[in-house]
């Protein structure tokens, strides 16, 4: 198997487990659920499981010293990838379906492509016009909804989604290049989890004062979000961007496979949260999406 495949094929498969942020955030909204906790939760619950991990590996002091060494962008990076990306797609979710904030999200696509001038790299002509069609198709998905929606209910979920499509990739593609190469993929996500606790602990704290403890159930869809979603598919999606360091067409075919969680968001919200039907049009704006993420990973070949 060469790089591409693995590439492709960790970042399908953390597609698939990605969706579960956009169906269990819609479940906990639907039932009364603050997103301050849904956003919180999930990464208190995960750094436990993190801390343990890199305990275990015996990397816990040299991680805190790279930390401390160089706290700053750490800091910054960090609040960018998992703060301004996670807190505005909770709140998103209390305004439109899950497969509307998942489609919504695949604007990050693009906003990581147009990133790679930041890192001395030039924007793979390719992939941008591979991203642009499954943007299309976007569009496509979405034209239903939003004639459902009035003008100020439409910008108030999609400003956030757009806010966390381009923060996500922006500070995952800085530690990326931040990072010292003997840091592994678990151990990254502990370091940014770790400084991103500098936001969710005031936001847990903030949504106990406002609304008390969160509900059993809403911990323990925040618990799966933070197993499936937090460490399992981010460590994925993670391992596929590590794999494709330095190389801008990979890494843009690695963030092109994010589109996946649309398939798999507009099938579990049908089948597990009672979502309506998509229209004929979305579904040609689905198979557009499928389709360019195909024309994405054959852009490796041509640019």
């Amino acid at each position: 198997m060469n790089l591409k495949q693995r590439v492709l094929i960790y970042g399908l498969i953390s597609s698939f487990f990605f969706s579960f942020t956009f169906l269990l955030n819609r479940s906990m909204s639907l039932s009364g659920g603050s997103y301050l906790w849904s956003a919180s939760l999930r990464y208190l619950f995960s750094f436990p499981v993190l801390f343990l991990y890199v305990y275990k590996r015996g990397s816990l002091k040299r991680i805190h010293k790279m930390l401390r060494e160089n706290p700053k962008p750490w800091i910054l990076w960090s609040l960018c990838g998992f703060a301004l990306f996670y807190l505005p797609l909770c709140y998103a979710s209390d305004l439109a379906s899950s497969w509307f904030i998942s489609a919504t999200w695949q604007t990050t696509i693009v906003a990581g492509i147009l990133t790679s001038p930041l890192f001395g790299h030039k924007i793979p002509k390719s992939n941008l016009l591979a991203s642009f069609f499954i943007l299309s198709g976007v569009i496509l998905l979405e034209a239903e909804h939003l004639q459902t929606l009035n003008w100020q209910e439409s910008i108030r979920a999609l400003i956030p989604m757009l806010i966390a499509a381009f923060f996500y990739p922006l500070g995952n593609r800085k530690l990326v290049h931040l990072a010292p190469p003997d840091l592994s993929t678990l151990e990254r996500i502990y370091a940014m989890t770790y400084c991103s606790l500098i936001a969710f602990v005031p936001i847990a704290i903030i949504a106990w004062l406002k609304t008390g403890l969160p509900s059993r159930d809403q911990s323990i869809q925040s618990l799966l979000v933070s197993l499936l979603s937090g460490l399992l598919a981010t460590w994925l999606f993670f391992h596929a961007t590590d794999l494709a360091r330095g190389n801008p067409k990979l890494l843009a075919l690695a963030e092109a496979c994010i589109a996946g969680e649309v398939l798999f968001t507009l099938l579990g919200g049908i089948l597990i949260l009672n979502d309506r039907q998509p229209s004929v049009l979305a579904y040609v704006g689905l198979t557009i999406i499928i389709l360019g993420l195909l024309a994405n990973a054959r852009a490796q070949e041509n640019d």
